[in-house]
């Protein structure tokens, strides 16, 4: 039998785009996907859900419309293609889906390392600005660790797109969790079309997680809620000196987030912001 998600949908001026984001950023339960109209000072604001009684809640509140979305349905709309993403002359993501047009990328983009993401459910295509922008920041990290042997954990992995990354530019232990099992299968898929199987994705809560070693780099794409309240076993994941990266945070929700941080021994190096997003990166000095 097919896996089936719910839908609640509604059309909304551009100007709550927002207030939206706002109001659903923070529930690991509900995928927020909002997507511009072209021509039109509209947008389509989505809600996916496993449970139809969640997006029941929604539609009680603000109206709009519950449907019922077969997983096959979502994979066809995936296939569309979405535009590449180069990041700083090394990386190219694209949404090449089978072998022979991931071989066709790389003939394309010689010298530069692909990565191939299809747009699937789980968050993480390279193309949401905060995912972006952390990838730019891994390749400049890795720029800084060339030569020597370093490792990274991706916290909130989503597509896997981070670790992935993190493993063609050079990271010999590569591991990734999420709190959602479809992500975790996600990302593991992934990995094999990328050829970088041998990263380890597994299920957790980032906030009943007590880390048993240390990376050189860890990427925190998560809500900002589990993120203040996760930062202590964060950054003792960190090893001291080395770098971490996090993301998904919207502008007005930053300053005591990364206060948190600070209170726990990370110094903010580069703070950079998309839109409404912000992301940050660091190193462990305490």
């Amino acid at each position: 039998m097919l896996a089936v998600m719910f839908v609640w949908s509604k059309l909304s001026s551009v100007k709550w785009m927002d207030a939206w984001e706002e109001r659903f950023s923070g529930n690991p339960a509900l995928n927020l996907v909002i997507t511009t109209i072209p021509g039109q000072v509209r947008v389509r604001v989505e809600i996916y859900a496993e449970k139809k009684k969640d997006v029941a809640a929604v539609q009680k509140e603000w109206g709009g419309s519950v449907r019922e979305v077969k997983q096959q349905n979502w994979a066809a709309l995936s296939k569309e293609p979405m535009p590449s993403i180069s990041v700083r002359g090394k990386l190219v993501v694209v949404s090449a889906r089978s072998a022979k047009d991931i071989a066709k990328e790389k003939k394309a983009n010689v010298g530069k390392e692909v990565v191939a993401i299809p747009a699937d459910m789980a968050f993480g295509t390279g193309h949401h600005a905060t995912t972006a922008t952390v990838l730019r920041m891994l390749v400049d990290a890795a720029k800084e660790l060339e030569g020597q042997k370093w490792t990274m954990a991706d916290l909130g992995c989503g597509s896997g797109i981070l670790a992935i990354a993190a493993v063609k530019l050079g990271s010999t232990k590569t591991w990734g969790c999420d709190f959602d099992p479809k992500a975790v299968l996600v990302s593991k898929e992934n990995a094999e079309r990328n050829g970088t199987a041998k990263i380890r994705f597994t299920e957790v809560d980032v906030l009943e997680w007590e880390p048993k070693e240390q990376w050189d780099l860890v990427a925190a794409n998560i809500f900002v809620t589990v993120l203040e309240e996760a930062f202590p076993q964060i950054v003792r994941s960190v090893k001291p000196g080395g770098f971490i990266m996090a993301s998904g945070i919207l502008k007005s929700q930053a300053p005591p987030c990364l206060k948190v941080a600070e209170s726990c021994g990370i110094r903010w190096d580069r703070v950079v912001t998309k839109g409404k997003w912000l992301s940050a990166m660091g190193r462990r000095v305490g």
